[in-house]
């Protein structure tokens, strides 16, 4: 079948034009093996999902992916059938006749790529065998009770001897580009290489393992860089086998990449190799063709929230939901990893300054980070019963009114109000409203924790005292599990969770990239295994995030001045500084971005949201995906010499980003129309400053730069990972 190329690299409005990498992909085939190929684990299947649809439309039919087969995965997302190259159908053919099991199919995603997977159980018979052609390959010996370790090397091994079939039956062409994912991954690329098949192999980290066992650690990592002993500290946490898997993948690679440059500096200590390339995660952007759009979907999922906060809060719901705030932090729970103690320390100095100043304002904070638990929380499950009930009075009584109210204007009179309601209907409000009473405080957990004495989160709210009491200007809800539109508590999808936030905040310690973020800015559907600003960033929803991640850096990377960005009245993201200050330093800087934001007016809020959605096309995979492009020209070009030819310093060629003004951006504010679809009458005063959309586009424009190139490890000390109490 012929090639698919529609995808026009210049169709996104304001990205420059670009040279292609001449590839002849007509002649080539791409495989990417990953662990999550079809099967969720973390925030690599986010990435290998949402970049499929471009790499398809370049590759068209020469591309293909490789993972594990799941027979719950493959029933509900592939598409079985049979391949359409008969190379890998004999490829495949070869390794069934030996005992092994491989399904082929499409992947039913956007793009719909081929998909090759292998059954790990079936082939687990071979596991002793294939750990001594391991060890004579590599020298790396694997315990027989690390059973996510030699799962992946039996998918190695099944990589390897399929990539062996295949080759075996070229002459050289078409040439082959096997890209592995993380380390799971790594032995098939060790093996490839060690029998010297015709591949050109590329390697992308995605974390670092030891790095994140570090940090999990709670070690001062980013100040110790030079300092660990490597080998000691994989030793110490059991996973020296695994290191050295992940190191030999490292330096068996043509090309090694990671995804930020922050990765790209701990891999360099950890993995004793520098990165080629830095090949950014994306995203695909879609944006909308009507004015207000993403607008109205916020102003929409805000009211599903403040219907829960209601029936939560019954009873003391002494506060008004026009001036409430929704923040939120969502993740893995990695409680230090991911900074929720410095995010929970900074609500408690927020706390402070709004009691302190006395500002109507309310923050009302969502932790979603799973956490075991055996039920919801009956309180939870009550308030949002007694909510409902009290909706169906109101609407009873209204009905009653309103056919009286009918009646009495039919005949020509003017009701007598103090009629118009019996006795019944009073002793019904009553009822209605003695429900409402309760004894104790809103709960802060929205489960049953089967932890709660050891839990992180509930241990430190309980320290800085957040029990969501009267005075309290900021409440707190942990909520111990994925969102869920089938949820009886809280239906919710996690992009409408998100849309109907007014700020993510995400003050990672340890986050090689951050998706969560980048969501906020962009129209996506993105697993929460992954927190980053730059979900947020797509969704138009500001976020906080850090410059120890990768997604921090890369906006700071392309955006020329980001002090005087990030000063602005409205910026869509404040990067936190965590790698040169102290932990309580960055609780301040962090309490100021919330306290700023919090007396923002609604105006000045859906100025920051356009401001926010213009952010999302620099993290379009239309984009970023230039930068895997010359990652796989890069490793052909060392594979194959004599057929491709390249400078090996080259970087990749790409020009400065320019802000587009997208087409959903509304007008610039009137003092005289309400730039919000549900204008609230306790709009904050002193809002009729002028605002010019195309002068503000132009600023960004002025503030991107080129896009950043691997550099060395900035001077300077990092800040301290600790936070004194």
């Amino acid at each position: 079948m012929p090639l698919s190329r529609s995808l026009s690299m210049t169709s996104l409005n304001g990205l420059p034009q670009w040279e292609d990498e001449d590839l002849p992909v007509e002649d080539l085939l791409l495989f990417e093996v990953s662990w999550e190929v079809t099967n969720k684990v973390g925030g690599i299947y986010t990435v290998i999902q949402t970049k499929a649809k471009i790499t398809v439309d370049e590759w068209g039919e020469n591309f293909f992916m490789v993972g594990p087969y799941y027979e719950h995965n493959v029933k509900t997302q592939v598409e079985l059938c049979e391949p359409p190259n008969p190379a890998i159908k004999k490829a495949m053919d070869a390794l069934r006749c030996s005992g092994c099991q491989v399904y082929f199919g499409r992947w039913l995603i956007e793009g719909s790529p081929y998909v090759v997977l292998f059954d790990i159980g079936a082939s687990a018979w071979n596991l002793d065998r294939w750990k001594g052609e391991f060890w004579g390959a590599a020298g790396i010996g694997l315990p027989y009770h690390d059973r996510e370790a030699n799962d992946s090397l039996i998918f190695g091994s099944l990589t390897a001897w399929f990539f062996k079939e295949l080759t075996d039956q070229f002459q050289g062409t078409p040439s082959i580009i096997a890209h592995f994912h993380e380390w799971q991954a790594g032995a098939g690329l060790i093996l490839c290489r060690s029998r010297k098949l015709p591949l050109a192999t590329i390697f992308t980290t995605h974390a670092t393992l030891l790095g994140r066992y570090l940090c999990a650690g709670s070690a001062d990592f980013y100040n110790n860089l030079d300092k660990f002993n490597v080998d000691k500290e994989a030793g110490e946490r059991q996973i020296y086998h695994r290191y050295c898997m992940e190191r030999a993948a490292v330096h068996c690679a043509h090309v090694f990449t990671t995804v930020s440059q922050i990765t790209a500096i701990e891999a360099d200590h950890m993995l004793k190799r520098k990165p080629d390339v830095v090949t950014p995660n994306g995203l695909n952007v879609k944006k909308f063709s009507a004015m207000h759009e993403f607008q109205n979907l916020h102003s929409t999922n805000k009211g599903r929230l403040q219907e829960f906060i209601r029936g939560h809060f019954y009873g003391h719901l002494d506060f008004s939901l026009e001036k409430t705030l929704f923040f939120f932090i969502a993740g893995r729970y990695e409680f230090m990893n991911k900074g929720a103690d410095i995010f929970l320390e900074s609500l408690s100095r927020l706390n402070f300054l709004l009691r302190v100043h006395k500002r109507d304002v309310t923050v009302v904070v969502f932790f979603i980070m799973p956490a075991k638990t055996n039920n919801f929380n009956v309180e939870t499950l009550k308030g949002q019963a007694i909510r409902k009930q009290l909706w169906d009075t109101a609407h009873s009584v209204k009905e009653k009114f309103g056919k009286k109210l009918y009646d009495a204007l039919l005949k020509g009179e003017i009701p007598d109000m103090n009629k118009i309601l019996d006795r019944d209907d009073f002793t019904i409000m009553k009822r209605a409203i003695y429900g409402t009473q309760r004894q104790s405080l809103p709960p802060v957990t929205t489960h049953n924790m089967l932890d709660d004495s050891t839990d992180p989160i509930l241990i430190n709210i309980r320290r800085i005292g957040l029990f969501n009491s009267r005075t309290d200007r900021v409440k707190v809800i942990f909520h111990p599990e994925f969102l869920s539109s089938t949820s009886p508590l809280l239906p919710m999808d996690y992009e409408e969770f998100v849309r109907g936030c007014h700020l993510g905040v995400f003050p990672s310690y340890y986050e090689p990239w951050g998706y969560t973020p980048v969501t906020f800015h962009c129209s996506v559907s993105v697993s929460p295994l992954c927190s980053c600003p730059g979900e947020c960033t797509v969704m138009g929803i500001p976020s906080v995030t850090t410059n120890l991640s990768g997604f921090g850096c890369f906006m700071q990377d392309h955006v020329a001045d980001p002090a005087a960005y990030a000063a602005s009245p409205s910026p869509g993201i404040y990067i936190l500084d965590r790698r040169f200050r102290s932990a309580d330093e960055s609780c301040n800087q962090l309490t100021q971005f919330m306290f700023g934001f919090c007396q923002q007016s609604r105006r000045q809020r859906v100025i920051q949201r356009n401001r926010t959605e213009r952010l999302s096309d620099l993290l379009d995979w239309r984009y970023l995906g230039r930068y895997y492009m010359h990652a796989r020209h890069l490793a052909l070009s060392r594979a194959f010499p004599d057929l491709f030819k390249m400078d090996p310093t080259a970087p990749p060629r790409t020009e400065g980003f320019r802000f587009p003004r997208p087409s959903s951006v509304p007008p610039s504010p009137s003092a005289s129309v309400h730039s919000t679809p549900h204008h609230s009458d306790e709009e904050e005063e002193g809002n009729d400053e002028r605002y010019d959309e195309e002068e503000e586009a132009e600023k960004d424009r002025q503030n991107i730069k080129e896009p950043f190139t691997l550099g060395e490890v900035p001077h300077g000390e990092y800040g301290n990972r600790e936070l004194q109490h």
